[in-house]
């Protein structure tokens, strides 16, 4: 039989991830699996624990390819530095929360034996997220293309200057104002940057993408939801010589230069999560908020069945 590859992906200049990260290569090998990892964080695995001498290095003797699972130990962060590493491929992302909410990730710190143990039975789930194809046009020329998977943020570069857009929807203009910037998100970024922006939350199993201003100086500037054969497009204005600057999931940037044109719709290719628990998104919801649920009596038997009304 080929050897299985799992790649483990950690904080490792933080203590707890380290450890973890360590118990997990321990577990891997002892279990016949090849543990991989990324150049830094490998040597600092090897530098706290010496005996581990069979992990490989991503991208010198071990290809994504050769990937069964990526094993995520960390805060939502993590995750999508996981998701770069394996874009384009097959290989789904397993989360170890370490981090505060963490709402991308399938169990907790304590959890972690038991996590590798399902990792290693295949003992899981795959589910797969929409992702955003972003492009940034210049007059007829696109000068940047890029994704994400939470969202892609038109943002100001300055402080003291208002970011003055103009909206568009499906090649519409719906509306100009300033502000401090825009996200687009799909529904998985609908609980991240979007949501700290007052958007709403979109269950994952919805199809679509969500705009929302970030603080406009505007009477109608609320929050948009469209269909996933939908785009939107964001044009940078000059009437205030601001600058701007493209944000995609935290990590990727871009500057924009005014009558600079971001464009974001669905893109082909997924990120595809490993879940361990089927549960309905509405308990995540109350897990990783904490949200009040006291007083909660249940449904009715006539509730749950569709009425004719209703079918």
């Amino acid at each position: 039989m080929p050897h299985r590859h799992m790649l483990v992906v950690a904080h490792t200049g933080r203590a707890e991830s380290l450890t973890a990260a360590v118990a997990v290569c321990r577990q891997l090998q002892e279990a016949g699996v090849i543990p991989v990892a990324c150049r830094d964080e490998h040597a600092d695995i090897v530098c706290d624990a010496p005996d581990l001498t069979d992990i490989l290095v991503l991208g010198e003797n071990a290809t994504v390819d050769d990937l069964e699972l990526v094993i995520v130990l960390g805060g939502d962060g993590t995750i999508l530095r996981a998701a770069e590493l394996v874009r384009g491929s097959v290989v789904p992302l397993l989360g170890v929360n370490l981090g505060h909410v963490g709402f991308l990730a399938e169990s907790e710190r304590d959890d972690l034996p038991d996590t590798v143990r399902r990792a290693l039975d295949r003992d899981y789930a795959v589910e797969e997220r929409m992702t955003l194809a972003v492009r940034v046009k210049l007059d007829d020329a696109v000068v940047y293309e890029t994704w994400a998977l939470n969202e892609a943020t038109v943002e100001k570069a300055s402080r003291e200057r208002m970011l003055e857009v103009v909206i568009e929807v499906d090649g519409r203009p719906l509306s100009s104002f300033g502000c401090d910037g825009v996200v687009m998100s799909t529904p998985t970024g609908s609980t991240a940057y979007a949501f700290s922006a007052g958007g709403p939350v979109i269950w994952p199993g919805v199809d679509a993408m969500l705009l929302v201003p970030l603080s406009p100086h505007a009477l109608f500037a609320r929050p948009l939801v469209v269909g996933p054969d939908s785009y939107f497009a964001v044009e940078v204005l000059d009437r205030t010589q601001g600058f701007a600057v493209l944000w995609c999931d935290g990590r990727r940037s871009f500057d924009l230069p005014s009558g600079a044109r971001v464009i974001a719709r669905r893109s082909p290719v997924p990120v595809r999560l490993a879940r361990l628990h089927t549960g309905p998104f509405t308990d995540r919801l109350v897990h990783k908020f904490r949200l009040p649920t006291s007083g909660w009596r249940g449904p009715r038997d006539d509730e749950i069945a569709p009425t004719e009304a209703t079918a």
